[in-house]
Protein backbone atom coordinates (compact mmCIF):
# COMPACT_ATOMS: atom_id res chain seq x y z
CA UNK A 1 0.00 0.00 0.00
CA UNK A 2 1.06 3.91 -0.49
CA UNK A 3 0.06 6.89 -0.45
CA UNK A 4 1.31 9.79 -3.16
CA UNK A 5 4.11 12.46 -1.88
CA UNK A 6 2.92 15.58 -2.27
CA UNK A 7 2.80 16.80 -5.98
CA UNK A 8 2.09 13.96 -6.98
CA UNK A 9 -1.71 13.12 -7.55
CA UNK A 10 -2.16 17.10 -6.90
CA UNK A 11 -0.86 19.53 -8.58
CA UNK A 12 2.44 21.19 -7.06
CA UNK A 13 1.45 24.42 -5.08
CA UNK A 14 4.98 25.77 -5.09
CA UNK A 15 5.38 28.80 -7.54
CA UNK A 16 7.96 27.22 -9.50
CA UNK A 17 6.28 24.17 -10.64
CA UNK A 18 2.70 26.04 -11.47
CA UNK A 19 4.53 29.45 -12.75
CA UNK A 20 5.74 27.34 -15.64
CA UNK A 21 2.88 26.32 -17.06
CA UNK A 22 0.95 29.46 -16.67
CA UNK A 23 1.10 31.24 -20.09
CA UNK A 24 -1.10 28.48 -21.05
CA UNK A 25 -3.37 28.69 -18.83
CA UNK A 26 -6.82 30.46 -18.73
CA UNK A 27 -7.21 34.01 -16.75
CA UNK A 28 -8.57 33.26 -13.26
CA UNK A 29 -12.70 33.40 -13.50
CA UNK A 30 -14.91 35.84 -12.95
CA UNK A 31 -18.19 35.14 -10.34
CA UNK A 32 -20.31 36.55 -13.69
CA UNK A 33 -24.51 36.76 -13.43
CA UNK A 34 -25.59 33.51 -14.61
CA UNK A 35 -23.23 31.43 -13.02
CA UNK A 36 -23.32 29.39 -10.13
CA UNK A 37 -20.34 29.06 -7.84
CA UNK A 38 -19.58 25.94 -8.18
CA UNK A 39 -18.90 26.47 -11.83
CA UNK A 40 -16.85 29.29 -10.59
CA UNK A 41 -15.11 27.53 -8.43
CA UNK A 42 -14.59 24.89 -10.56
CA UNK A 43 -13.41 27.46 -13.71
CA UNK A 44 -10.81 28.70 -11.16
CA UNK A 45 -9.41 25.29 -9.95
CA UNK A 46 -8.71 24.73 -13.26
CA UNK A 47 -6.82 27.91 -13.77
CA UNK A 48 -3.19 29.04 -13.72
CA UNK A 49 -3.68 30.62 -10.72
CA UNK A 50 -0.73 29.67 -8.29
CA UNK A 51 -2.75 28.24 -4.72
CA UNK A 52 -1.89 31.07 -1.82
CA UNK A 53 0.33 30.34 0.94
CA UNK A 54 0.06 26.91 2.82
CA UNK A 55 -1.61 27.04 6.36
CA UNK A 56 -1.87 24.54 9.21
CA UNK A 57 -3.16 21.09 8.31
CA UNK A 58 -4.26 20.26 11.72
CA UNK A 59 -4.53 16.71 13.09
CA UNK A 60 -3.48 13.81 10.56
CA UNK A 61 -6.80 11.76 12.14
CA UNK A 62 -9.81 13.13 13.83
CA UNK A 63 -8.74 12.93 17.81
CA UNK A 64 -12.06 11.62 19.25
CA UNK A 65 -11.91 11.22 22.78
CA UNK A 66 -14.10 8.54 23.26
CA UNK A 67 -12.38 4.98 24.24
CA UNK A 68 -10.57 2.55 21.50
CA UNK A 69 -12.05 -0.36 20.60
CA UNK A 70 -10.99 -3.17 18.24
CA UNK A 71 -12.55 -3.67 15.07
CA UNK A 72 -15.22 -6.40 15.32
CA UNK A 73 -13.95 -9.56 13.25
CA UNK A 74 -16.65 -9.05 10.22
CA UNK A 75 -14.93 -5.89 9.47
CA UNK A 76 -11.58 -6.46 10.64
CA UNK A 77 -9.88 -7.69 7.08
CA UNK A 78 -11.81 -5.59 5.36
CA UNK A 79 -10.95 -2.24 6.61
CA UNK A 80 -7.33 -3.37 7.18
CA UNK A 81 -7.18 -4.34 3.62
CA UNK A 82 -8.62 -0.73 2.69
CA UNK A 83 -7.82 2.67 4.86
CA UNK A 84 -5.63 1.53 7.82
CA UNK A 85 -2.36 2.71 8.17
CA UNK A 86 -0.79 5.81 8.56
CA UNK A 87 1.47 8.15 5.75
CA UNK A 88 0.81 4.74 3.30
CA UNK A 89 -2.11 3.58 3.38
CA UNK A 90 -4.62 1.44 0.57
CA UNK A 91 -6.13 4.36 -0.94
CA UNK A 92 -3.93 6.88 -2.79
CA UNK A 93 -4.75 10.16 -1.45
CA UNK A 94 -3.59 13.79 -2.84
CA UNK A 95 -0.01 15.05 -0.88
CA UNK A 96 -0.30 11.88 1.34
CA UNK A 97 -2.86 14.00 3.27
CA UNK A 98 -5.88 11.48 3.63
CA UNK A 99 -8.67 13.79 4.47
CA UNK A 100 -11.14 10.77 4.01
CA UNK A 101 -12.96 9.60 6.99
CA UNK A 102 -14.86 6.67 7.49
CA UNK A 103 -17.91 6.81 10.05
CA UNK A 104 -19.39 3.47 10.81
CA UNK A 105 -23.21 2.41 11.17
CA UNK A 106 -23.12 -0.81 13.12
CA UNK A 107 -26.09 -2.79 13.68
CA UNK A 108 -26.74 -6.58 14.51
CA UNK A 109 -24.49 -9.43 14.34
CA UNK A 110 -21.57 -7.21 13.49
CA UNK A 111 -19.56 -7.96 16.84
CA UNK A 112 -20.23 -4.79 18.76
CA UNK A 113 -23.63 -3.00 20.67
CA UNK A 114 -25.54 -1.20 17.83
CA UNK A 115 -24.62 2.33 17.25
CA UNK A 116 -22.23 4.93 15.53
CA UNK A 117 -18.48 4.46 15.85
CA UNK A 118 -15.77 6.24 13.70
CA UNK A 119 -12.87 4.11 12.41
CA UNK A 120 -9.54 5.75 13.35
CA UNK A 121 -7.06 4.28 10.57
CA UNK A 122 -3.71 4.97 12.40
CA UNK A 123 -4.66 2.75 14.76
CA UNK A 124 -7.07 0.55 13.16
CA UNK A 125 -9.60 1.25 16.12
CA UNK A 126 -13.01 2.15 16.39
CA UNK A 127 -14.67 4.85 18.75
CA UNK A 128 -17.76 4.79 19.91
CA UNK A 129 -20.13 8.06 19.11
CA UNK A 130 -23.36 6.76 20.42
CA UNK A 131 -25.48 3.91 20.83
CA UNK A 132 -28.63 3.41 19.52
CA UNK A 133 -32.35 2.03 20.82
CA UNK A 134 -34.76 0.06 18.77
CA UNK A 135 -35.51 -2.03 15.53
CA UNK A 136 -31.50 -1.22 14.08
CA UNK A 137 -31.04 -2.32 10.85
CA UNK A 138 -28.95 -5.33 10.59
CA UNK A 139 -25.47 -4.97 8.39
CA UNK A 140 -22.80 -2.28 8.67
CA UNK A 141 -22.10 0.91 6.91
CA UNK A 142 -19.53 3.28 6.40
CA UNK A 143 -20.57 7.25 5.45
CA UNK A 144 -17.42 8.51 3.91
CA UNK A 145 -16.31 12.70 5.06
CA UNK A 146 -13.85 14.69 4.03
CA UNK A 147 -11.97 17.09 6.59
CA UNK A 148 -10.94 19.69 3.97
CA UNK A 149 -8.60 21.77 5.88
CA UNK A 150 -5.94 18.57 5.37
CA UNK A 151 -6.08 19.06 1.65
CA UNK A 152 -6.41 22.75 1.07
CA UNK A 153 -3.90 23.63 3.49
CA UNK A 154 -1.68 22.51 0.95
CA UNK A 155 -3.77 22.80 -2.39
CA UNK A 156 -5.74 25.93 -1.46
CA UNK A 157 -8.11 26.55 -4.37
CA UNK A 158 -7.09 23.47 -6.25
CA UNK A 159 -8.27 21.13 -3.20
CA UNK A 160 -11.94 20.76 -3.20
CA UNK A 161 -11.68 18.47 -5.87
CA UNK A 162 -9.07 16.21 -4.89
CA UNK A 163 -11.16 16.05 -1.90
CA UNK A 164 -13.81 14.35 -4.11
CA UNK A 165 -10.97 12.02 -6.06
CA UNK A 166 -10.12 10.97 -2.95
CA UNK A 167 -13.24 10.03 -1.83
CA UNK A 168 -13.78 7.72 -4.88
CA UNK A 169 -10.19 6.27 -4.63
CA UNK A 170 -11.33 5.47 -0.69
CA UNK A 171 -14.63 3.70 -1.76
CA UNK A 172 -12.96 1.90 -4.38
CA UNK A 173 -10.48 0.00 -2.09
CA UNK A 174 -13.43 -0.43 0.45
CA UNK A 175 -15.08 -2.50 -2.51
CA UNK A 176 -11.76 -3.79 -4.03
CA UNK A 177 -11.73 -5.20 -0.32
CA UNK A 178 -15.24 -6.85 0.02
CA UNK A 179 -17.59 -4.23 0.24
CA UNK A 180 -20.96 -5.12 -1.76
CA UNK A 181 -22.44 -2.15 -2.77
CA UNK A 182 -21.29 1.94 -3.02
CA UNK A 183 -23.41 5.07 -3.06
CA UNK A 184 -21.42 8.22 -4.96
CA UNK A 185 -24.63 10.77 -4.72
CA UNK A 186 -26.94 10.53 -1.79
CA UNK A 187 -27.73 13.90 -0.62
CA UNK A 188 -24.95 15.45 1.86
CA UNK A 189 -28.25 16.22 4.11
CA UNK A 190 -28.89 12.34 4.28
CA UNK A 191 -25.90 11.14 4.39
CA UNK A 192 -24.92 13.93 7.73
CA UNK A 193 -27.73 12.69 9.66
CA UNK A 194 -27.44 8.98 8.68
CA UNK A 195 -23.36 9.17 10.33
CA UNK A 196 -24.90 11.48 13.25
CA UNK A 197 -23.04 14.52 12.48
CA UNK A 198 -24.88 17.75 14.14
CA UNK A 199 -26.47 20.03 11.52
CA UNK A 200 -24.23 23.41 10.55
CA UNK A 201 -20.76 22.84 9.89
CA UNK A 202 -18.45 20.73 12.05
CA UNK A 203 -15.37 20.04 9.80
CA UNK A 204 -16.43 17.41 7.86
CA UNK A 205 -18.45 16.94 4.78
CA UNK A 206 -20.71 13.76 4.40
CA UNK A 207 -19.97 12.96 0.19
CA UNK A 208 -20.47 8.77 -0.16
CA UNK A 209 -21.77 5.58 1.25
CA UNK A 210 -20.09 2.33 1.02
CA UNK A 211 -21.99 -0.38 2.29
CA UNK A 212 -19.95 -2.65 4.08
CA UNK A 213 -21.94 -6.20 4.37
CA UNK A 214 -25.57 -6.85 3.10
CA UNK A 215 -28.40 -4.84 4.42
CA UNK A 216 -31.86 -3.07 3.46
CA UNK A 217 -32.17 -0.72 0.80
CA UNK A 218 -33.07 1.88 3.13
CA UNK A 219 -30.89 1.50 5.99
CA UNK A 220 -29.29 4.79 5.55
CA UNK A 221 -33.24 6.37 5.98
CA UNK A 222 -33.58 4.83 9.23
CA UNK A 223 -29.96 6.01 10.60
CA UNK A 224 -30.97 9.70 9.70
CA UNK A 225 -34.02 9.31 11.45
CA UNK A 226 -31.95 8.90 14.95
CA UNK A 227 -30.53 11.84 17.19
CA UNK A 228 -27.00 13.04 16.18
CA UNK A 229 -24.13 11.19 17.83
CA UNK A 230 -21.44 12.87 19.40
CA UNK A 231 -19.89 15.61 17.25
CA UNK A 232 -16.16 15.89 15.89
CA UNK A 233 -13.61 17.87 18.29
CA UNK A 234 -13.97 21.73 17.56
CA UNK A 235 -11.23 22.78 14.99
CA UNK A 236 -9.14 24.88 16.98
CA UNK A 237 -7.62 26.60 13.90
CA UNK A 238 -8.82 29.76 12.39
CA UNK A 239 -10.29 28.99 8.89
CA UNK A 240 -8.91 31.55 6.25
CA UNK A 241 -10.97 32.29 2.98
CA UNK A 242 -9.81 29.69 0.46
CA UNK A 243 -10.70 27.01 3.39
CA UNK A 244 -14.25 28.27 3.94
CA UNK A 245 -14.67 28.87 -0.02
CA UNK A 246 -14.23 25.23 -0.24
CA UNK A 247 -16.63 24.40 2.67
CA UNK A 248 -18.95 26.66 0.63
CA UNK A 249 -18.54 24.94 -2.80
CA UNK A 250 -18.59 21.12 -1.03
CA UNK A 251 -21.81 22.22 0.22
CA UNK A 252 -23.33 23.56 -2.71
CA UNK A 253 -22.03 19.85 -3.98
CA UNK A 254 -24.34 17.89 -1.94
CA UNK A 255 -27.25 20.33 -1.61
CA UNK A 256 -30.29 18.55 -2.66
CA UNK A 257 -31.48 18.18 -6.37
CA UNK A 258 -34.45 20.64 -7.31
CA UNK A 259 -37.83 19.10 -7.54
CA UNK A 260 -36.60 15.60 -6.54
CA UNK A 261 -39.17 13.18 -4.93
CA UNK A 262 -38.20 12.06 -1.93
CA UNK A 263 -40.77 9.94 0.73
CA UNK A 264 -42.16 12.33 3.28
CA UNK A 265 -42.83 9.32 6.13
CA UNK A 266 -39.13 9.63 6.76
CA UNK A 267 -38.23 12.57 8.41
CA UNK A 268 -36.12 13.79 11.44
CA UNK A 269 -37.05 17.38 12.70
CA UNK A 270 -39.62 17.69 9.87
CA UNK A 271 -36.86 17.13 6.77
CA UNK A 272 -37.25 14.81 4.25
CA UNK A 273 -34.77 11.81 2.81
CA UNK A 274 -34.40 10.17 0.07
CA UNK A 275 -33.33 6.62 -0.26
CA UNK A 276 -30.23 5.81 -1.74
CA UNK A 277 -29.26 4.29 -5.30
CA UNK A 278 -26.75 1.66 -4.24
CA UNK A 279 -24.24 0.61 -7.08
CA UNK A 280 -22.65 -2.84 -7.27
CA UNK A 281 -19.28 -2.91 -6.93
CA UNK A 282 -17.95 -3.20 -10.45
CA UNK A 283 -14.50 -2.77 -9.27
CA UNK A 284 -13.29 -6.53 -8.19
CA UNK A 285 -10.33 -7.90 -9.68
CA UNK A 286 -11.18 -11.32 -10.51
CA UNK A 287 -8.36 -14.04 -9.16
CA UNK A 288 -8.14 -16.39 -12.35
CA UNK A 289 -4.91 -17.29 -13.00
CA UNK A 290 -3.42 -15.60 -16.07
CA UNK A 291 -6.31 -12.87 -16.62
CA UNK A 292 -7.31 -9.71 -15.74
CA UNK A 293 -10.36 -7.54 -15.92
CA UNK A 294 -13.47 -9.30 -17.89
CA UNK A 295 -10.98 -11.92 -18.57
CA UNK A 296 -8.42 -10.38 -20.65
CA UNK A 297 -4.68 -12.14 -20.22
CA UNK A 298 -2.34 -11.42 -17.40
CA UNK A 299 0.45 -10.96 -20.81
CA UNK A 300 2.61 -12.76 -23.32
CA UNK A 301 5.17 -13.75 -20.65
CA UNK A 302 2.25 -16.13 -18.74
CA UNK A 303 3.10 -14.18 -15.67
CA UNK A 304 1.89 -16.56 -12.24
CA UNK A 305 -1.82 -15.52 -10.67
CA UNK A 306 -2.08 -12.13 -9.49
CA UNK A 307 -3.47 -11.71 -5.79
CA UNK A 308 -7.53 -10.91 -5.66
CA UNK A 309 -9.49 -7.56 -5.22
CA UNK A 310 -8.31 -7.34 -1.57
CA UNK A 311 -4.73 -8.59 -1.81
CA UNK A 312 -4.34 -5.96 -5.35
CA UNK A 313 -5.52 -2.54 -3.54
CA UNK A 314 -3.33 -3.74 -0.41
CA UNK A 315 -0.47 -4.38 -2.45
CA UNK A 316 -1.11 -0.51 -4.41
CA UNK A 317 2.07 0.74 -5.02
CA UNK A 318 2.66 4.65 -6.72
CA UNK A 319 5.38 3.81 -8.00
CA UNK A 320 8.66 6.46 -7.71
CA UNK A 321 8.83 8.15 -11.87
CA UNK A 322 10.19 7.89 -14.15
CA UNK A 323 8.74 4.69 -15.62
CA UNK A 324 8.93 5.58 -19.62
CA UNK A 325 8.64 1.87 -20.57
CA UNK A 326 5.51 1.04 -23.01
CA UNK A 327 3.29 -1.57 -21.23
CA UNK A 328 2.45 -4.37 -23.43
CA UNK A 329 -1.28 -3.91 -25.45
CA UNK A 330 -2.84 -6.17 -23.85
CA UNK A 331 -2.20 -5.05 -19.93
CA UNK A 332 -2.83 -1.50 -20.93
CA UNK A 333 -6.17 -2.69 -22.04
CA UNK A 334 -6.78 -4.59 -18.91
CA UNK A 335 -6.11 -1.49 -17.04
CA UNK A 336 -8.38 0.39 -19.36
CA UNK A 337 -11.15 -1.89 -18.95
CA UNK A 338 -11.01 -1.85 -15.22
CA UNK A 339 -11.56 2.08 -15.20
CA UNK A 340 -14.06 2.10 -17.49
CA UNK A 341 -16.23 -1.09 -16.04
CA UNK A 342 -15.88 0.25 -12.15
CA UNK A 343 -16.80 4.19 -13.92
CA UNK A 344 -20.00 2.34 -15.86
CA UNK A 345 -21.06 0.46 -12.53
CA UNK A 346 -21.08 4.17 -10.38
CA UNK A 347 -23.27 5.62 -13.05
CA UNK A 348 -27.09 6.02 -12.03
CA UNK A 349 -29.00 3.42 -13.26
CA UNK A 350 -31.02 3.94 -16.67
CA UNK A 351 -35.08 5.51 -15.59
CA UNK A 352 -33.60 6.62 -11.92
CA UNK A 353 -32.62 9.89 -10.62
CA UNK A 354 -29.69 10.31 -8.92
CA UNK A 355 -30.28 9.81 -5.23
CA UNK A 356 -34.01 9.43 -5.97
CA UNK A 357 -36.04 6.58 -4.32
CA UNK A 358 -37.18 3.59 -6.37
CA UNK A 359 -40.36 4.39 -8.00
CA UNK A 360 -39.53 7.78 -8.86
CA UNK A 361 -40.05 9.04 -11.90
CA UNK A 362 -37.58 8.83 -14.73
CA UNK A 363 -35.51 11.56 -16.54
CA UNK A 364 -33.62 13.49 -14.03
CA UNK A 365 -30.15 11.46 -14.42
CA UNK A 366 -29.15 13.61 -17.63
CA UNK A 367 -29.55 16.51 -15.40
CA UNK A 368 -28.21 15.42 -12.33
CA UNK A 369 -25.11 13.36 -12.73
CA UNK A 370 -24.73 14.12 -16.31
CA UNK A 371 -22.87 12.11 -19.26
CA UNK A 372 -20.91 9.29 -18.14
CA UNK A 373 -17.15 9.90 -18.17
CA UNK A 374 -15.10 9.36 -21.54
CA UNK A 375 -11.29 7.60 -20.86
CA UNK A 376 -8.62 8.24 -23.60
CA UNK A 377 -5.33 5.94 -23.27
CA UNK A 378 -1.97 8.00 -24.48
CA UNK A 379 0.82 5.93 -25.35
CA UNK A 380 4.44 7.32 -25.21
CA UNK A 381 5.37 5.39 -28.75
CA UNK A 382 2.72 6.44 -30.58
CA UNK A 383 2.78 9.34 -33.35
CA UNK A 384 3.43 12.73 -31.72
CA UNK A 385 3.25 11.27 -28.42
CA UNK A 386 6.03 13.51 -27.30
CA UNK A 387 4.76 17.09 -27.51
CA UNK A 388 1.10 15.51 -26.67
CA UNK A 389 3.25 14.10 -23.16
CA UNK A 390 4.69 18.01 -22.77
CA UNK A 391 1.14 19.65 -22.96
CA UNK A 392 -0.08 17.12 -20.67
CA UNK A 393 2.57 18.16 -18.28
CA UNK A 394 2.24 21.81 -18.03
CA UNK A 395 -1.41 21.00 -17.90
CA UNK A 396 -0.78 18.85 -14.66
CA UNK A 397 1.04 21.86 -13.17
CA UNK A 398 4.43 21.39 -14.73
CA UNK A 399 4.75 17.80 -13.25
CA UNK A 400 8.01 17.05 -16.07
CA UNK A 401 7.79 13.31 -14.86
CA UNK A 402 4.88 12.73 -17.25
CA UNK A 403 6.92 13.34 -20.40
CA UNK A 404 9.36 10.04 -19.17
CA UNK A 405 5.70 7.33 -18.72
CA UNK A 406 4.89 4.88 -20.70
CA UNK A 407 1.27 5.55 -21.31
CA UNK A 408 -1.41 8.07 -19.98
CA UNK A 409 -5.07 7.18 -18.91
CA UNK A 410 -7.17 10.12 -19.10
CA UNK A 411 -10.53 10.41 -17.57
CA UNK A 412 -12.18 13.50 -18.98
CA UNK A 413 -15.76 15.11 -19.69
CA UNK A 414 -16.69 17.29 -16.44
CA UNK A 415 -16.83 21.20 -18.56
CA UNK A 416 -16.46 23.85 -16.06
CA UNK A 417 -20.55 24.96 -16.36
CA UNK A 418 -21.64 21.48 -15.24
CA UNK A 419 -24.20 21.08 -12.67
CA UNK A 420 -23.28 20.67 -9.18
CA UNK A 421 -24.70 16.96 -9.13
CA UNK A 422 -22.83 16.40 -12.36
CA UNK A 423 -19.43 17.77 -11.29
CA UNK A 424 -19.67 15.77 -7.74
CA UNK A 425 -20.52 12.74 -9.67
CA UNK A 426 -17.66 12.87 -12.26
CA UNK A 427 -14.80 13.48 -9.54
CA UNK A 428 -16.17 10.32 -6.95
CA UNK A 429 -16.86 8.77 -10.00
CA UNK A 430 -13.02 9.19 -11.56
CA UNK A 431 -11.35 8.26 -8.52
CA UNK A 432 -13.29 5.54 -7.84
CA UNK A 433 -12.42 4.02 -11.30
CA UNK A 434 -9.23 5.08 -11.50
CA UNK A 435 -8.41 3.54 -7.96
CA UNK A 436 -9.65 0.33 -9.24
CA UNK A 437 -7.25 0.72 -12.13
CA UNK A 438 -4.44 1.12 -10.15
CA UNK A 439 -5.67 -2.35 -8.57
CA UNK A 440 -4.97 -3.73 -11.59
CA UNK A 441 -2.05 -2.12 -13.07
CA UNK A 442 -0.59 -3.76 -9.48
CA UNK A 443 -1.86 -7.20 -10.29
CA UNK A 444 -0.38 -6.86 -13.72
CA UNK A 445 2.63 -5.75 -12.54
CA UNK A 446 3.04 -2.29 -13.50
CA UNK A 447 4.01 0.69 -12.02
CA UNK A 448 1.38 3.34 -12.04
CA UNK A 449 0.61 6.67 -10.52
CA UNK A 450 -2.86 8.55 -10.05
CA UNK A 451 -2.56 12.23 -11.52
CA UNK A 452 -5.07 15.44 -10.39
CA UNK A 453 -5.75 18.70 -10.09
CA UNK A 454 -5.53 19.43 -13.86
CA UNK A 455 -5.84 22.67 -15.68
CA UNK A 456 -6.66 24.03 -19.01
CA UNK A 457 -4.48 24.04 -22.07
CA UNK A 458 -3.45 22.35 -25.16
CA UNK A 459 -2.96 18.73 -25.32
CA UNK A 460 -5.17 15.81 -24.82
CA UNK A 461 -8.69 15.90 -24.30
CA UNK A 462 -11.02 19.33 -22.55
CA UNK A 463 -12.10 19.05 -19.29
CA UNK A 464 -10.13 16.41 -17.46
CA UNK A 465 -10.94 15.26 -14.29
CA UNK A 466 -8.36 12.43 -13.38
CA UNK A 467 -5.52 9.86 -14.65
CA UNK A 468 -3.61 7.27 -14.03
CA UNK A 469 0.31 7.43 -15.44
CA UNK A 470 1.63 3.62 -16.67
CA UNK A 471 4.89 2.08 -17.52
CA UNK A 472 6.86 -0.71 -16.75
CA UNK A 473 8.09 -1.43 -13.68
CA UNK A 474 11.82 -1.84 -12.86
CA UNK A 475 14.07 -2.26 -9.78
CA UNK A 476 13.59 1.38 -8.58
CA UNK A 477 9.50 1.93 -9.36
CA UNK A 478 8.32 -1.26 -8.50
CA UNK A 479 4.95 -0.84 -7.32
CA UNK A 480 5.41 -3.85 -5.49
Amino acid sequence: MSSEPAGSRASSTSPASSASSASLMSPAPRALPGRSPVSVALSLARSGRVPGPRFPAGPQTTPWPAPALPVPGPLDRLLRRSLAGGRLRPAASAGALHPVNAHLLLGAGTGLPPGRYAYQPVTHRLHPRGAVDGNVPPGALAVLTVTARRTVSQYGHRGWPLLLLDTGHAAAALVLAGAPAWCPDADGALLAAAAGLPSGRCGEHALAAVRLTPGPEDALAWWAARPPGAPPPPDAHPAPPVLRDAWDVLDALTAPARGRAVPAARRRGGAPYPDAVWRAPGAAVPPEAGTGPNGAEAGPDGAEAGPDGAEAVAARRSAQPPFPGVPDETRLAAVARAAAAAAAAAHPPRGRATGAPAGATAGATATTAGPALAWDLVRADAPGAPRRAEDLARRAAGQAWLTRTGALLLAHGCPDDAGPAHVRHAHLTAGYAVGAAQATAARLGLASRPVGSWQHGPGGPAHLVHALALGTATEGNSPR
